[in-house]
This record gives C-alpha cells, sequence and structure tokens, in this order.
C-alpha cells in the first residue's frame, strides 16, 4: 500500500540556481518520488514521496552524487523557522553586495591589466613558457577541480550546464598549450562563483531574517500552571501568556490584557497598534508595552507567519517564461559554439583561433541573466511587505493593461461609518449623535458600532440606556435620560422624512427620534480607503488604463463610488460572474490582474493572469488563490508591486541584451584571430560582472523606484 509522505529538508552546498536545477533532478529521478521543489533562498527540498519505495537514506545519496549534502537534522522537526537558528548579518542587503561587486571588478581590473598589457609587450609567452607545463596543468585542475566535478556528474547525468562550456574551453586551452588561459579561465569562474553567492545570498537573506523572527516557545497554560514548550506543541484553542517585550508566537484572539503591538513582520507597518480584548494577533509580532493572554487559533507552520515564509520560498518554484526561454536558448548555445569553433578551424586552420572562441564563448551569463534579477525583487519585495509567488507573476505584472478591483474590504474600509448628520428641531450635531450612540450602546449591529465609533471620535460622552431593546430588522429602542429614544430605518419610525439625495450615494440612513419626534438623521456608509484615488493615478501612469469596478453591491452604491474615483463599474456580481468578465478579457488577449480580499474573490484572483490579495494577513483563502499577497491594506502598495515588475523586466532585458551583444562581438574577434585565447579567457567574465552590478541595483528599490 502506498504511503504518500512529504519531506522537508536542508540542503548545503547550493549557491546558483543550476544547483537547484542540479538537486531536484536528483531526487526526482529516484523511483516512488511524486514531486520536489528545491528552494534556492531558504536551501531546502520539499519532496513529495511513496515512503514504501524511497527514503531519507536514498534522498541523501542521490544528492551527494550531484555534489550537494543534506545535513544530518532532525527533519521531522523542521518548521519555516528552522532558519533562525542560523547566524544572519544585519548588513543591509545593498551594503553588502556593493563591495563584492567592487572587489570583483578591481581584481578582474587589475588581472585583465596585467594579461592586456603582457599580452601586448609579448612577455605572456616568455613568461609562461619558465613555468613546467605539468605544474601549469596541475595549477589548473586544483584551482577547478570542485568545478570540473561537478560538470562531470552532469554530464553523467546528461546535462549541459554554463560551466560545461567553460570546461570545454579550459579543454581547448590546455590542447593548444595555453596553460595560462586555461588558468585564468578558472581563476574567473572561481571569482564568478563567489560573486554570484554573494549576491544570491543577500537575495536570499530577506527570508532568513524573517524565519529570524519566528519565536521558539510559547508560554502556555496548562492545567493551572503556565508551561514553556516549543511552539510546534501549542494546540489551536490553548491559551498563550505574552508579557511585555516579548514576540506573540501563535495566531489568536486576545481574551484579555491591554498592548501595544508591533507588527510589522507581518504587515510591513511601522506604527504599532493598541490591542485588547476581542483583537487578532499574529506570530511574530512583538508585544511592546501591556501582557496579553491568547486564544491561540493557528501555531507554527500554519500561523500568517509560517504562510508568509512558505510564500517567499516557494516563489522560486515558479520561474518566468523570461528565465524558462534563457534556460532553452542556454541548452542551443553549446552546439552552436561547437558548430563556429569547428568552421573556425576548417576555414582558418588556426587552432588558437579555435580554442579562443571555445573560451570567449564559455560566460555563464546567460544562465544568470534572469534568476538573479527575479531573486533580488522577490527578495526586496519581500522585506516592504510585498508577496510575489514567483518571477513568472513579475513577468506577466510587466504585461498587464487591464485592472479589476472589488469593492467592499478592498477599496473602502470594509466597515460602515457616519458620514453625515442631519438635525431638526434644533438639535446640535453633537446631541443628536451622542443621544443615538447612547441608545445604541449594546447593540452588536456593524451600524451601531459605526454610531459610537463616531461619538468616541468626537469625545462625546454616552449615556447609560434603560428598557434597552434590540429589533431586528428595524432598529433600537431605550429610555435615555427619561426620553424615549428609537434609531432605526424607515420601516421603524413612521414619521420619517425623505432623504434621497443621501440614499442617491449609496449610503445607508439611521432616523433617530425622540419621545415620537424625529430628531435627526444619521448616514453611514463604507468609505473609499484615503490613499485609493492617488494610487489609481500612479497606476494609470504606468500604461494600465483600463481600470473596472466589479461588487456584489446594488446599483446605486456602486454607482456612488464609481462616480467618486472615476471608473467604470459592474454591480450586482457573483463570484462566478467576476470569473466570467476576466475570462472575457482574457479572450480579447488582455493581461488581467485582479485585486480582491475575501472568499468570494478567490475564484476570480485564481483565474486572472495575476491575483493581488489585499491585507493577506486576515484572508486565509484569497492569500491561496492569489499569485502576490500584500502584507498591509495599503493601495499605495498596488502601484508599487508593478514598478517593481516593470523594472524586473527592464533588468533582465538588458541582461539578455547585453549578453547577446557581447558574445557575438566576442565570437566574431576569436573566429578572425583578432582575439587571442588568454586575452578570450579575460573577456569571458566581464558580462558575468555586467549582470551581477544590474541585477543587484534591483536589491535597493525603495519605495517601488
Amino acid at each position: 500500500m502506498k504511503q504518500t509522505e512529504t519531506l522537508e529538508l536542508p540542503v548545503a552546498g547550493m549557491d546558483c540556481t543550476e544547483c537547484t536545477m542540479h538537486v531536484k533532478q536528483a531526487i526526482a529521478a529516484l523511483p516512488g518520488v511524486k514531486s520536489v521543489d528545491v528552494f534556492l533562498a531558504s536551501e531546502k527540498a520539499v519532496v513529495q514521496l511513496d515512503s514504501t519505495v524511497v527514503g531519507l537514506p536514498q534522498i541523501r545519496e542521490a544528492v551527494a552524487g550531484a555534489g550537494y549534502s543534506v545535513p544530518l537534522v532532525d527533519i521531522a522537526e523542521m518548521q519555516p523557522s528552522a532558519n533562525a537558528q542560523r547566524p544572519i548579518s544585519s548588513t543591509p542587503l545593498a551594503d553588502f553586495s556593493r563591495p563584492i561587486l567592487t572587489i570583483f571588478g578591481v581584481v578582474f581590473g587589475v588581472v585583465l591589466f596585467v594579461v592586456v598589457v603582457g599580452e601586448w609587450l609579448g612577455l605572456s609567452e616568455t613568461l609562461t613558457s619558465q613555468v613546467p607545463w605539468p605544474l601549469g596543468l596541475a595549477i589548473v585542475l586544483v584551482g577547478g577541480y570542485p568545478i570540473f566535478r561537478n560538470v562531470i556528474r552532469a554530464t553523467l547525468r546528461r546535462q549541459i550546464t554554463s560551466h560545461t562550456l567553460m570546461t570545454i574551453g579550459v579543454i581547448a586551452a590546455l590542447v593548444v598549450g595555453q596553460w595560462a588561459t586555461a588558468a585564468v579561465v578558472v581563476f574567473f569562474m572561481r571569482v564568478g562563483d563567489y560573486a554570484e553567492k554573494f549576491t544570491t545570498e543577500r537575495a536570499r537573506r530577506a527570508v532568513k531574517d524573517l524565519a529570524a523572527m519566528a519565536p521558539q516557545t510559547a508560554r502556555v497554560e496548562r492545567d493551572g500552571q503556565e508551561v514553556e514548550l516549543p511552539v510546534a506543541q501549542v494546540r489551536p484553542g490553548e491559551v498563550v501568556v505574552v508579557r511585555p517585550g516579548e514576540k506573540i508566537p501563535v495566531d489568536g484572539e486576545v481574551l484579555d490584557g491591554q498592548a501595544t503591538v508591533d507588527q510589522a513582520a507581518i504587515t510591513g507597518e511601522s506604527m504599532p497598534v493598541e490591542t485588547g480584548p476581542g483583537a487578532k494577533v499574529y506570530a511574530a509580532t512583538l508585544a511592546r508595552l501591556g501582557h496579553l493572554r491568547v486564544r491561540t487559533t493557528h501555531a507554527g507552520a500554519d500561523t500568517t507567519f509560517g504562510r508568509v515564509i512558505r510564500m517567499v520560498e516557494e516563489a522560486e518554484a515558479h520561474r518566468a517564461d523570461v528565465q524558462r526561454m534563457a534556460d532553452r536558448f542556454s541548452g542551443y548555445y553549446l552546439p552552436v559554439v561547437l558548430g563556429i569553433a569547428l568552421l573556425t578551424f576548417v576555414i582558418r586552420g588556426d587552432p588558437l583561433a579555435t580554442a579562443a572562441v571555445l573560451v570567449v564563448a564559455c560566460s555563464c551569463s546567460i544562465a544568470l541573466a534572469t534568476p538573479i534579477a527575479m531573486l533580488a525583487s522577490i527578495g526586496a519585495g519581500a522585506r516592504r511587505g510585498l508577496l510575489i509567488k514567483g518571477g513568472k507573476y513579475l513577468e506577466t505584472l510587466a504585461r498587464a493593461d487591464v485592472l479589476l478591483i472589488d469593492k467592499t474590504g478592498t477599496l473602502t474600509l470594509g466597515k460602515p461609518q457616519v458620514t453625515d448628520v442631519v438635525t431638526l428641531n434644533g438639535m446640535g450635531d453633537s446631541d443628536l449623535l451622542a443621544l443615538a450612540a447612547s441608545a445604541e450602546r449594546y447593540s452588536e449591529h456593524p451600524l451601531a458600532e459605526a454610531v459610537r465609533a463616531a461619538a468616541l471620535e468626537r469625545r462625546l460622552p454616552l449615556q447609560e440606556p434603560q428598557q434597552f431593546e434590540a429589533l431586528p430588522g428595524l432598529g433600537v429602542r431605550a429610555n435615555v435620560n427619561g426620553a424615549a429614544v428609537s434609531v432605526g430605518n424607515r420601516r421603524m419610525i413612521d414619521t420619517a422624512r425623505a432623504a434621497s439625495d443621501l440614499e442617491a450615494q449609496g449610503k445607508t440612513l439611521l432616523f433617530v427620534a425622540r419621545n415620537g419626534e424625529l430628531a435627526g438623521v444619521l448616514a453611514a456608509a463604507d468609505t473609499l480607503r484615503p490613499e485609493v484615488p492617488e494610487a489609481l493615478d500612479a497606476v494609470r501612469q504606468l500604461g494600465v488604463h483600463h481600470i473596472e469596478l466589479l461588487t456584489g453591491d446594488n446599483e446605486q452604491t456602486a454607482a456612488a463610488l464609481a462616480q467618486q474615483i472615476g471608473l467604470g463599474y459592474r454591480a450586482n456580481l457573483l463570484p462566478e460572474d467576476k470569473i466570467r468578465i476576466v475570462k472575457e478579457y482574457q479572450s480579447r488577449g488582455h493581461v488581467v490582474v485582479m485585486v480582491g480580499d475575501g472568499v468570494n474573490d478567490a475564484p476570480a484572483l485564481a483565474q486572472a493572469d495575476v491575483g493581488i490579495a489585499m491585507g493577506a494577513a486576515g484572508t486565509d483563502v484569497a492569500i491561496e488563490a492569489a499569485h502576490v499577497a500584500l502584507m498591509r491594506e495599503d493601495w499605495h502598495l498596488v502601484p508599487e508591486v508593478f514598478q517593481i515588475a516593470r523594472r524586473t523586466m527592464r533588468v533582465v532585458k538588458t541582461n539578455l541584451g547585453f549578453t547577446g551583444v557581447y558574445n557575438v562581438v566576442g565570437l566574431s574577434l576569436a573566429a578572425l584571430g583578432i582575439l587571442p585565447p588568454i586575452l578570450a579567457a579575460a573577456a569571458q567574465s566581464l558580462p558575468d560582472l555586467g549582470i551581477l552590478g544590474n541585477s543587484a541595483r534591483l536589491l535597493r528599490q525603495k519605495d517601488g523606484h
């Protein structure tokens, strides 16, 4: 009987995206393995397998055969926060990558200068001839051993890597007696690998920084005592105690206590929030002031924080189409170069020119052009509260031309607020609001909450209501300071006057009567998020001109909001209607982005080319269906993610264009005999340096610019 099991295991030694492919292919080739994803950022593999056929020993052996290793750890206890145990530098991404690339550039410049000057002065051959050829060969083999070992293993598995061609270049240089040329190639292969490793490490630091925030233990109330346990052992429903200055270890609801909570780890918002009974709190947030007792809803990997880490890790599994194109191109590139080298030898009969062709073509820049840029942007976005599930969604976002938006909770705040106070018979605004809020003091209706919030905002004193009575579908009645007060809809108060102007704006009206006489009208509405108009203007400036509001609200309410922000709209929609509209645009060749926040938006978010979940800290279904999640409810993040996508694709295209031009020029000069082998060896790493430097700029993205 088959036993399907999922193993999550660390993998040591991976420094580049090619490494992840080697590990993935080695594990996938094992019988019983159903699927495998390998994540560079978190240095791990997630394997779904039939445990009756294959197990950890076979996987460890396969990974070792690919040139990497699975450290001896307790796999069963691995959590998304496992990386928290690793020492992590606090150096900012940009501050680290800049000096590394600068050092690489200086070393490259010095070596290139020595090589060029030595070649021009005719000293290279004189100097290298003083070194015995066996010693030169030993220098090449020792220096390039780690690379040659991996190339041999890949070749045995019938795989072509960027280092395959570079190794062929080394062999060609050795065949024609140019051991110095081979040594220069090896030198730049190693320097390039280290530079890529450091740049990748800075990109993956976003995941490590997140993982380091996760608390490892929780103080749980069990059998009348507080017991400190590993977070993984906390069960839903248990009460966790959080003291001042501690991180909240679980997702849950506050039972009692007050605290000022820093939620930056989840929402990206730097301002702390005041939290009390009934409030939701999230794992990895910090209770700066006060203490809390929290009833657990989710713990460990199931928390919002756990999902955040998992989403960032899984982003690498979704590779951009342009990245796949580059991978396919690399497979065709080797035979083309070999063909050019053969043609050069046939036509010119010059083994040095042939070797120069092979050497100058052995840059790994094509393989680097896309993944480094994608990983850099995903890491930088994660630090700003933008969770992008994969490079392919960046590529799609950069081409998007249609934006569809849900209303409630997305464009609006998702809860009613009092917008207008209309008084009659000489009563003041504050008096009317205080009277209504006092009568509604014990009502649980959302509109009653809006009235009380409005009174609280104005710091109005509320009276204790007597003979309170809630009338479902109508409103409330109560005695306030000896007066009979009614607050409700038209059906409740017979003397209600027309308020067509307010109703035409899609607002809900509450009529307030005192002793049977109408005292005034309160209007409430789910109000527009204040930053939305500015954010939508920014989206339009990015070239997304077709923006439409999709809502299940009635025609009147939808029209009022759409007119306020200058959008087209469709009202009275069911979830299946939203899917149909997305498909309509897609059938006409548009690239559609959908922004939503709730369960009813999930189908349309999944159907869209890119679905964006607003405020992912509180919407489980939406975050799973969407391709991008905004970890705080701030519409400024929407144009920002468009900007990041477009900037990323500009960098990728620049990388590919530079690589293509450079290779054509280099191959031409080498084939014509203008570029000797040793200069070709020095020049082959120039595009790698350019691509690493260009991609590293994405690590310094600020506010989407």
